[in-house]
């Protein structure tokens, strides 16, 4: 345990030093006049303090993907990084979101919308949400989001008919302390602030005080004789708010209810039964400002599947939106300033959007889709970050586990291109960034021709990271059950495969492909798995090297029309064609490509030149590729496949030379023996069939 914590004095220090030094006390409204003015930013809006907020915790630009990316997302420093956000898709919606937030605070009008999370069951967007109600909590704590409210005091010096137990009363909608000047002089006091503010949007405020606070003003205001400076210097003191879902403050979540149970009061308030015996049925403070809406005011309302809610229920949110009010039963209507998130599925948004009774509602809405994920290396980022934030056992996970189980996941995503020209998993790859200079496939072009298949958009169906999620774990437990301290993505396989049926969030109708796309992840598995057992069993840099050199020179003297100088004759001879077709065959380059590839690999080599680098095919993975197969082809021969399936027939000094060359790759030694069985049966089978 830290030094500074380890006892009661150290813990107490460090509670208090990470709340506000003000947050107990009581302050003047001359003082925070004097505060407003030196910093207008405490009077925000609450759009303009969620957009500030945003910013605050730090921003990168992906100049690639044209998106910014928000490091409480990207990063979540406030958690060491226990929530953060992968996908360029995802990140795409959180930019848009923040656009939309921000639009609101220039009062653009989205500051009047609805902002609607639309995305399939596990997309991550009720944990956006989650996210940024910590976030507003936090930031509110800081000097940089600190806001204030204000609370009535000495009533009963004044009001005959007070009870005594309000006799301080705070803000009952915690309002800004600005709204206590009336409207004209609070113009005059925005026009000098907005005057001396450094930020890209006005400080506005035309809000009416709330009931029961305007009843108190009137109330005083007619005892001093209309002197206001007397009413808020005896009757008014200022205190900071901060935000807390906990306490109802400022952060509100509503979760619907069945039919019978939903209640308009949930959202505006009700009466205050307790009050009305002492104050009558029409005083404002016999009023309960306990509504969904009366605690968001000043931050954010977040509505949990926002459009399972009864069609005469999303009424109130009409008013909330567009007007920034509500409107009680029986009661007058109160100002609210709050962003109003809402969340849903596609069922529900599907079902609301062919309504035509919701033609007013879906008008306010302003629909940010939060779809899955789709480059499988993001996608399992997603996993291992379950595991770092989970009690894993002392698992040893295998290289290409999470890859492939975030491969299964984006095939189940995404459209099947068009055509023959390009496979579901090459689409998959080109949309993981996995591109060969020279490739002609157009990554723009595909997810165009998805989205005009879609009706809404690609990665919005398909199987939730939480599925495969889920399925890891159970791989997990299975393996510790079974005595084995590592997870390979075989094992993974079986798990998928056996409960691919048994999932309620999966459709009938689509198991036969998601079967389909299940062998088609098995299939890159092998390729790969085979892949680095080549790289085993033959790998050998000097002769790699010796080979691209080879290859090198033979190029040139392609391009240049030239002759080069044979190994063992010392003669000059032509370019060996044969040779030069033996290594890019490799890479499944057609004849009537390889005039392109050449010139892209003499070009790499070019340019190294001129930078002062030697040439080193490690350093172009292409290059590389191409040499390492070729080197296998050439000593494959040598290699008896079949007596990998079995260690009795395998001398035990190579046998572990290759489990220590697969250790080196990141593999557990009991992975690599498994890897090295399944990779040899495999080139055994392929052999007998050639």
């Amino acid at each position: 345990m830290n030094g500074d914590i380890d006892t009661l004095e150290g813990l107490s220090k460090h509670y208090k030093d990470s709340v506000p030094a003000d947050l107990r006390e009581a302050k003047s409204f001359e003082w925070y006049l004097e505060e407003v003015y030196s910093d207008p930013r405490i009077a925000r809006n609450a759009h303009q303090r969620v957009a500030d907020m945003f910013d605050h915790y730090g921003t990168e630009y992906d100049e690639e993907a044209g998106v910014v990316e928000y490091l409480m997302a990207s990063e979540d420093p406030i958690h060491d990084g226990e929530n953060t956000f992968y996908g360029r898709e995802v990140h795409e919606s959180i930019h848009e979101f923040v656009n939309k937030v921000k639009s609101g605070a220039r009062g653009l009008g989205p500051e009047k919308r609805i902002k609607l999370l639309l995305g399939p069951v596990g997309s991550g967007k009720s944990h956006f949400d989650w996210m940024v109600r910590r976030y507003f909590e936090d930031y509110t704590m800081r000097d940089d989001g600190r806001m204030y409210t204000f609370r009535w005091t000495n009533l009963t010096d004044v009001i005959r008919d007070q009870d005594p137990a309000d006799d301080v009363v705070q803000s009952p909608m915690n309002q800004d302390p600005i709204v206590l000047v009336p409207q004209e002089q609070r113009d005059m006091i925005i026009d000098q602030l907005n005057e001396s503010l450094d930020a890209p949007y006005t400080i506005r405020n035309d809000q009416a005080l709330d009931p029961a606070s305007e009843f108190y003003m009137d109330k005083l205001l007619a005892y001093y004789d209309d002197d206001l400076e007397e009413v808020v210097s005896n009757h008014i003191e200022i205190i900071r708010l901060v935000a807390s879902e906990n306490k109802r403050q400022c952060v509100e979540t509503f979760e619907p209810k069945d039919k019978k149970n939903q209640d308009e009061t949930e959202l505006t308030g009700d009466v205050n039964y307790s009050k009305l015996a002492v104050y009558g049925e029409s005083d404002p403070r016999a009023f309960d400002y306990s509504g969904a809406f009366c605690n968001a005011n000043r931050g954010l309302f977040s509505g949990e599947e926002l459009l399972k809610l009864q069609r005469e229920f999303l009424y109130d949110f009409l008013h909330a939106s567009q007007e920034q009010t509500i409107k009680p039963k029986n009661n007058p209507r109160i100002d609210i300033d709050q962003v109003i998130v809402g969340r849903t599925n596609m069922p529900e948004y599907r079902d609301k959007k062919g309504d035509e009774k919701m033609e007013a509602f879906n008008d306010r809405t302003k629909r940010i889709d939060f779809p899955y994920v789709l480059e499988y290396s993001e996608e399992s980022e997603i996993y291992r970050k379950m595991l770092r934030n989970a009690d894993v056992p002392d698992m040893h996970i295998e290289p290409h586990t999470m890859e492939m189980a975030g491969l299964f996941g984006v095939l189940t995503r995404i459209v099947e291109p068009d055509g023959g020209n390009i496979s579901l998993v090459q689409k998959a790859k080109a949309y993981n960034g996995e591109i060969d200079e020279g490739d002609d496939t157009d990554v723009k072009k595909l997810r165009e021709e998805a989205e005009s298949k879609t009706d809404i958009g690609e990665g919005m169906e398909g199987v939730s990271a939480r599925f495969i999620g889920d399925e890891i774990a159970e791989a997990i437990m299975d393996s510790t059950h079974r005595d084995r301290n590592y997870l390979s993505p075989l094992s993974m396989f079986t798990h998928f495969e056996e409960n691919l049926e048994n999932h309620g969030s999966i459709p009938e109708e689509n198991l036969e492909r998601y079967h389909r796309y299940l062998e088609m992840v098995r299939e890159e598995y092998k390729e790969r798995a085979i892949e680095d057992v080549r790289h085993a069993l033959a790998y050998d840099l000097d002769e790699i090297q010796r080979q691209g050199e080879k290859y090198m020179d033979h190029v040139m003297a392609y391009i240049d029309d030239a002759t080069v100088q044979d190994e063992l004759t010392g003669r000059e001879q032509e370019p060996d064609e044969k040779f030069l077709r033996s290594v890019e065959e490799k890479l499944d380059i057609p004849e009537d490509r390889k005039d392109d590839f050449r010139q892209e690999v003499s070009n790499w080599v070019s340019r190294r030149a001129r930078e002062g680098q030697a040439f080193d095919p490690q350093d172009n993975d292409r290059l590389r590729r191409a040499l390492e197969r070729k080197l296998w082809e050439d000593k494959k021969h040598n290699i008896n496949f079949s007596a990998l399936v079995s260690a009795n027939e395998l001398d035990d000094d190579e046998r572990n030379a290759w489990i220590d060359a697969l250790v080196e790759q990141g593999y557990s030694r009991e992975g690599a023996r498994e890897v090295l069985e399944f990779a040899g049966a495999e080139v055994a089978k392929s052999e007998l069939e050639a």
